[in-house]
């Protein structure tokens, strides 16, 4: 198993040299590449000059840190045909960037609408299948995970859809601070990663309280549905509502730690906290200890 730390809290804050040796220092081996501006940019064509590949390769080799994974968003869901064709031609990029890279796995998004559900679930699988060859003619593991405010939100439903493949290259990826969207606030962790089973090669720690429970958020105005605009957190594990003992104990018996794939080997632990910059310099090496501890038998 490999313990990534997603850079997005440190992108913002600093160029690649220094993300890249601020992770190190924090004792990770792995950097999980979320949309970056120079690199993979929310929504929009990859990038990544000669320039920025070259800083990106040298912080790497002094610091011995590896790539685990990208995060891309890209509106492969539609739901204009246009903006699914302008998402094809960046997975095709970025594909190409991580190949190039060394890296097996991308870790991506349904990325849809969920007031045109029915059109993006198509627009998806259309996607997919035109994708899917590429995917395994370069040896990439594909990983999905729904979100919050996408066109499927729900746990099983993304893992029947992932599952429909049949696929080695396709995985799941579950994100401990979007469970209460996968299950419509019931939070039950033990259901929903026993349900992805075997598909499951991928996990996101990060702590988020349940947005279905009475003012743990507060939405103004107050008639604003779930169609309009939907809160989550991605705080530190401990501050939020998230059963993570539960998912410490599921993954245990799963053998998460252990579980290998034809398609990108290693299974993926990643740390993925955003809410609070000024405390990561405690919470980022916290993390890690307790996930090698809980899941790698380590030591506190």
């Amino acid at each position: 198993m490999k313990i990534a730390f997603d850079v997005d809290v440190l992108a913002k804050q600093m160029g690649i040299n220094d993300m890249v040796h601020q992770v190190a220092d924090w004792g990770y081996k792995y950097i999980e590449q979320s949309p970056h501006p120079r690199i993979n940019p929310f929504y929009k064509h990859p990038l990544f000059s000669k320039d920025c590949e070259a800083e990106y390769r040298k912080a790497l080799r002094e610091t011995g840190v590896e790539i685990s994974s990208f995060i891309v968003v890209y509106r492969w869901s539609g739901p204009t045909e246009e903006q699914r064709q302008m998402a094809i031609a960046n997975w095709k990029k970025i594909i190409e960037i991580a190949v190039n890279m060394g890296v097996q796995v991308i870790n991506t998004e349904l990325s849809g609408d969920p007031k045109q559900q029915e059109i993006c679930n198509g627009m998806w699988f259309r996607s997919m299948e035109e994708l899917l060859p590429l995917f395994e003619k370069e040896g990439i593991r594909v990983e999905i995970q729904s979100h919050p405010y996408d066109f499927c939100e729900l746990n099983d439903e993304t893992v029947d859809m992932v599952k429909s493949f049949r696929s080695d290259n396709i995985g799941y990826v579950y994100s401990s601070p979007h469970g209460f969207f996968y299950d419509k606030g019931k939070g039950d962790v033990r259901h929903m990663l026993e349900y992805a089973g075997d598909c499951l090669s991928h996990v996101l720690f990060a702590d988020t309280f349940n947005q279905e429970r009475d003012c743990r958020y507060i939405v103004n105005p107050p008639w604003l549905g779930p169609t309009d605009a939907v809160v989550h957190q991605h705080l530190a594990m401990g501050e939020g509502d998230v059963d993570f003992e539960g998912i410490f104990d599921i993954l245990r018996k799963m053998d998460f730690a252990n579980k290998k794939f034809k398609v990108g080997g290693e299974t993926i632990a990643c740390v993925s906290y955003f809410g609070f910059p000024d405390k990561m310099q405690i919470q980022a090496p916290e993390a890690r200890i307790r996930i090698e501890k809980e899941l790698l038998g380590g030591e506190l």
